[in-house]
């Protein structure tokens, strides 16, 4: 089902100016799978936009921060959220906070599932963080949603269905009912924690987000809860041409807003 609500700022409505700010920063994004397609997103983007000019680099050593970059590398180990956040701290702490102005880091859907204890993800996550914030008092740090995945439905669905259950069988189900449910649970955890105190890049509202407004839902237990919408995937979890275009739309926008 889908649930209307607003919709997202759009690239040409930011003045070149701004988009010169931001190519004068040294950012930092720590990733894995779905942050690849995010990254591919950016360049996208920036193919189509020639006054976006970023310095993109896959690095995670402080010695390249000496001038300009979008530095992004992977982070932890996937299912293991845990591993993440320490290694994003320990990549601050190793260097990179004293260089760079902005930094962030994402969890992927699969550290996110049904038997993961929310609370204490979070609690490390918060802590963590907040540590980070009293070390490197002005850094910029962003705050990332845990990204959804799409439950088939239709024709189109069902084929996609078939796959999914191919990888249920071995073990590696792309959509769960309880899995999103705990996705979304953590993600509202992150906004009442830092809406309106700290920048959020919401990739979960996003990917939920259809360009007239509505929203990809399901209900379970009489509450609604959010979706990755199915022509942003192709396998129900990464993004597609088509979504991460949308993704690396806003966190751009995002990125311009946190220059001035």
């Amino acid at each position: 089902m889908q649930e209307k609500k607003g919709s997202f700022p759009f690239i040409k409505d930011i003045p070149d100016s701004e988009w010169k700010k931001l190519s004068e920063k040294k950012i930092y994004f720590g990733h894995q799978s779905v942050g690849f397609n995010i990254i591919d997103g950016i360049k996208d983007v920036i193919k189509e936009n020639p006054q976006i000019k970023l310095n993109i680099v896959e690095t995670n050593d402080p010695s390249e921060f000496n001038a300009p970059l979008f530095a992004h590398s992977r982070v932890g180990k996937n299912t293991e959220p845990k591993s993440k956040i320490d290694t994003f701290a320990n990549f601050m702490e190793k260097g990179i906070g004293e260089k760079t102005d902005i930094a962030f880091f994402k969890f992927c859907y699969v550290d996110v599932t049904a038997g993961t204890d929310i609370e204490k993800v979070f609690d490390g996550y918060k802590s963590t963080m907040a540590r980070l914030k009293g070390i490197f008092p002005e850094m910029r740090f962003i705050h990332t949603t845990v990204p959804i995945t799409f439950k088939p439905t239709g024709i189109k669905g069902w084929i996609r269905k078939g796959k999914n259950l191919i990888k249920k069988i071995i073990g590696r189900p792309v959509f769960d009912y309880q899995d999103n449910v705990n996705r979304n649970r953590f993600n509202e955890m992150v906004r009442k924690e830092y809406n309106g105190k700290e920048p959020i890049f919401d990739l979960a509202k996003i990917e939920s987000t259809f360009p007239n407004g509505t929203r990809s839902s399901f209900i379970k237990d009489g509450k609604t809860y959010y979706s990755l919408i199915s022509d942003y995937t192709d396998d129900g979890g990464h993004l597609n041409e088509k979504g991460r275009k949308i993704v690396a739309e806003q966190l751009l926008i995002l990125l311009v807003g946190l220059c001035e």
